[in-house]
């Protein structure tokens, strides 16, 4: 069988880079793309590097024109979504990858979003640990899906077989971030320039404010062994639905506590996050390593790299892999965990394309690969 699909801000980064990777998918037929301020221009004049759809042009981004096919993927900025997808009732399957659909949480979405709040959607992150199971359990058959932030996406594989296992005290992570600018979109921002960006490591959303945060605490409390099945699962008829308390006041939310500082770096793509936890009294350093070996043993696309090894992120640019190198820092009693995943594939295109072959029943690895681009 093959999907009809229609991609809306086509002529973005994270749009771009959907399009990218299911421009060699088997089942998917691109039919249709959209944009705003670029509708009427050919798609190729924004994505020169996608040679194989040249022949498509940028359309205006109404339900209208999104509506009538197998799969709608939505690249909007936050707050963008909720009025196509509101519309879009009779799309089997629609993967949202901006953040209307990501929070349970009313309050955490005021707090941090603002504007109106639209209900969660089966979150996109396959290999994610959820209280004795795998997110990709609740992404077989669904119809809604939320594709993860990035950030929140690296720091959650990091760190949630050590909260599943118990080995880790998630009441004081602390999260360093390097990233690449493209994460911010293609906007034109003045703090975004090359002349400001290269040469120089720059800060943001510092001191609790990121955005990506309540996703974070949302996720390490759905793998909390506590929390039942604690995170957002979908159902057949596109209803979606949250398990346990649906928000991010629960006890198991709470005890969740994260410093967490991105640093935008001169690099295209690419996120380098650097995570800590206290160790868990009585944790020994094999089961330590256990939690997270065991977690990702079996993972075609979560890789756990040697005693000693950790990663960089020209290993896993253009590839839908995460690598993760892990520390046992007795001195200071905290686990350390780098991670390096490429911000466009694994943390938004690819997550949303592989929860998109769960969801269908496809072979869950198809168009996605391991291997990255060097140098």
């Amino acid at each position: 069988m093959t999907y009809s699909v229609a991609v809306s801000g086509a002529s973005g980064y994270a749009g771009g880079e959907i399009l990218r990777l299911l421009a060699d998918h088997p089942d998917i037929e691109i039919r249709t793309v959209t944009a705003h301020s670029n509708a009427g221009q050919p798609l190729i004049d924004h994505q020169p590097h996608l040679r194989s759809l040249a022949h498509l042009t940028l359309q205006d981004t109404t339900p209208e024109i999104l509506a009538g096919h197998d799969i709608v993927f939505l690249a909007l900025p936050h707050g963008q979504s909720g009025q196509y997808t509101d519309a879009l009732g009779d799309t089997p399957l629609v993967i949202d990858a901006g953040a209307d659909h990501r929070l349970t949480s009313a309050d955490a979405w005021d707090a941090f979003y603002g504007g109106t709040f639209h209900e969660p959607w089966t979150y996109g992150v396959p290999e994610l640990p959820v209280a004795g199971a795998k997110q990709r359990e609740h992404l077989r058959g669904a119809t809604r899906i939320a594709a993860p932030g990035c950030n929140a996406s690296t720091v959650s594989l990091s760190l949630a077989p050590g909260v599943a296992a118990g080995v880790i005290d998630p009441g004081d992570i602390v999260s360093v971030l390097a990233v690449g600018p493209s994460g911010a979109g293609k906007s034109l921002k003045p703090n975004l320039l090359a002349s400001e960006i290269l040469g120089s490591a720059n800060p943001y959303a510092v001191g609790g404010t990121h955005r990506h945060i309540p996703e974070i605490r949302q996720a390490l409390a759905a793998a909390s062994p506590s929390t039942g099945s604690g995170t957002q699962t979908g159902t057949g008829s596109g209803t979606q639905t949250s398990s346990g308390s649906g928000t991010q006041t629960g006890s198991e939310t709470q005890r969740i506590g994260i410093s967490f500082t991105p640093v935008l770096v001169p690099m295209s793509r690419g996120i380098l996050a650097t995570s800590s936890a206290p160790i868990v009294e009585g944790a020994t350093d094999a089961q330590i390593r256990a939690a997270w070996q065991d977690a990702y043993a079996d993972e075609t696309f979560v890789h756990v790299l040697p005693e000693g090894r950790f990663p960089r992120t020209a290993d896993v640019i253009g590839a839908n892999t995460a690598l993760i190198g892990l520390a046992i820092d007795r001195a200071a009693n905290r686990v350390t965990v780098v991670a390096a995943v490429d911000n466009l594939v694994k943390g938004t295109a690819g997550a949303a394309i592989q929860s998109m072959n769960i969801a269908l029943g496809l072979p869950e690895t198809r168009a996605l690969s391991v291997n990255g681009v060097a140098p």
